[in-house]
């Protein structure tokens, strides 16, 4: 068992709607972050299925759901399941919370969270315990992560203490990706590309701020400079931006990235109130866009994924697709190598 962590004091909680999100099993740290027992911890506690992104190393059981900037977003996208409650139209303005009380306050939320794993007969003791020492963050649980000006100096401290770290951006804070680029790369960058060109963009995302299609835009190009795991993850939604892969691909192009994953829309949550069922691509709809990019874009199909459905290419120049093919083997739903049509 690592450390204990000192308990602690109650937050000073600047977080709208904040029952909202305890029912929805989110624990509230400091004044603006959070952190929520993702399903497929649960699942990898009691030895079934691991999350798809194992493909990168991560073990679920072992992994922190989390973000810095609870509800703050810039974008309103019409698939998103969380709530778009009004911080996202009023930037925060309080005081930011250091990286140290944020780290501290997620881990312990997360142990809290799971403390009671540790009585399932279900669970095994060496999971639970591995648990209890968390390995990886997902900075992705709500709001986009770059709003928190000290990202960078989070990053590195989750490094210290051995951690990964799996960032999870919409792609419109460029310059917050240079800081990071020039000082304090995640382990993955995973950046999300909702739209083929700026209409599509505008349509899906329903952007907050004027100028977020050209600030993705520059992010692109800031991400090809990047060393770490590098993913672009389309977001695929029937009827809205599920179209033109020969414009997906010039941008997919600019990033440079070892994977890129075709995510189809899910309706759940939030989405359900914006979104019909019927803009759920199929897996056949997923595997047949990711096959137009594939040969566009000159990269292979290397695992495909049913339950979180998901295609996903690898750019076989990649030393991070050579080391996916070495180190890992299918898991659950998921299939290395050549899934089938």
């Amino acid at each position: 068992m690592s450390q204990t962590i000192p308990a602690l004091k109650r937050p000073r909680v600047e977080v709208k709607s904040l029952e909202k999100f305890t029912e929805a099993g989110y624990r509230i740290v400091g004044r603006h972050s959070a952190v929520k027992v993702c399903h497929w911890t649960k699942s990898a506690l009691r030895g079934g299925r691991m999350c798809y992104k194992s493909w990168y190393g991560i073990d679920s059981h072992r992994c922190v759901q989390m973000t810095p900037s609870v509800q703050y977003c810039n974008m309103m996208c019409v698939f998103c399941w969380r709530f778009h409650t009004p911080n996202r139209v009023e930037p925060y303005g309080g005081t930011w919370d250091s990286p140290t009380e944020i780290l501290d306050g997620v881990i312990e939320a997360q142990r809290q969270l799971l403390s009671g794993f540790g009585g399932n007969p279900k669970v095994s003791r060496t999971r639970f315990v591995e648990a209890m020492n968390p390995r990886h963050l997902a900075i992705s649980l709500d709001g986009e992560p770059t709003l928190y000006p000290h990202l960078g100096e989070f990053i590195r401290e989750a490094s210290r203490r051995g951690m990964t770290t799996f960032l999870v951006t919409n792609g419109t804070m460029p310059e917050r990706l240079r800081e990071l680029s020039s000082a304090a790369e995640p382990t993955t960058i995973y950046l999300s590309l909702y739209g083929p060109d700026r209409e599509t963009h505008i349509r899906t995302n329903k952007p907050l701020i004027s100028d977020s299609w050209e600030r993705v835009l520059e992010s692109l190009k800031v991400m090809s400079g990047m060393k770490c795991r590098k993913i672009i993850r389309l977001t695929l939604v029937k009827d809205y931006n599920m179209h033109s892969p020969e414009k997906y691909a010039e941008l997919i192009k600019l990033a440079g990235p070892d994977y890129v994953e075709c995510k189809g829309y899910t309706h759940v949550g939030e989405s359900q109130k914006r979104l019909r069922r019927e803009n759920m691509p199929s897996m056949e709809d997923l595997r047949s866009f990711a096959s137009a990019l594939q040969e566009i874009l000159g990269f292979v199909p290397v695992a495909e994924d049913d339950v979180s459905r998901v295609v996903l290419l690898a750019n076989p120049c990649s030393g991070f697709y050579h080391e996916m093919r070495e180190k890992l083997s299918p898991v659950g739903g998921a299939q290395l190598d050549n899934p089938q049509p």
